[in-house]
């Protein structure tokens, strides 16, 4: 599994002008089976999708997961229509809050009160083919992932801005990890693309 995300010198995820282009650009190296994404990520999103093209689902594009643990998205049928994903997966838990009647969203149900990821992994690998999971998230998701040790690669934008204040990543993640630099790469405008693999 590959985090990529855009940080500020001083780690902070929100609260600059990402180089979006350039980002989605990279991202697309990896060839990802499955976008794992966190609902925050979503939510901060939904309005821009209202008023967003829909092209339709992308029948070769990933399938879009989203960690949704107390049933917060709304916007699944836009989702599926941007024109990015095949279709789109909502991974619940067993005591995530009942969905609208009407949704059509296809579901994952693992974990108790909040999604287990190590087995939704799994799931997704088993029923939905996915070897390559590219992690398009803030901080939060990202920090859960790397303390269960789910994550393989580290790929970071890092944008020439400190912030001061904002979501930070990898959120709530307090332990040591050891890195290897696997390439560097140094972009207009003082953009540092660092990726590193986990020892």
């Amino acid at each position: 599994m590959v985090g990529h995300l855009a940080v500020s010198l001083d780690g902070v995820t929100a609260g600059f002008a990402v180089d979006l282009p350039r980002f989605y650009a990279m991202a697309t190296l990896w060839q990802e089976d499955v976008t794992l994404v966190g609902a925050d990520t979503i939510l901060a999103q939904e309005s821009a999708l209202r008023s967003a093209p829909q092209p339709g689902p992308r029948a070769k594009g990933p399938l879009l997961a989203v960690v949704d643990s107390r049933a917060r998205v709304r916007e699944w049928d836009r989702l599926r229509a941007t024109g990015y994903w095949s279709d789109v997966l909502a991974l619940y838990a067993d005591q995530t809050p009942a969905r609208p009647p009407e949704s059509r969203t296809r579901e994952l149900i693992t974990g108790y009160d909040r999604v287990d990821l190590d087995e939704a992994l799994q799931l997704l690998g088993k029923h939905h083919d996915a070897r390559v999971v590219r992690v398009d998230t803030g901080g939060t998701l990202l920090g859960v992932l790397l303390e269960q040790g789910l994550i393989d690669e580290l790929s970071l934008l890092v944008h020439p801005v400190v912030v001061g204040s904002g979501p930070r990543w990898p959120g709530g993640f307090t332990d040591r990890l050891d890195l290897g630099l696997a390439n560097v790469e140094v972009f207009e405008g003082g953009v540092v693309w660092l990726r590193y693999c986990m020892l």
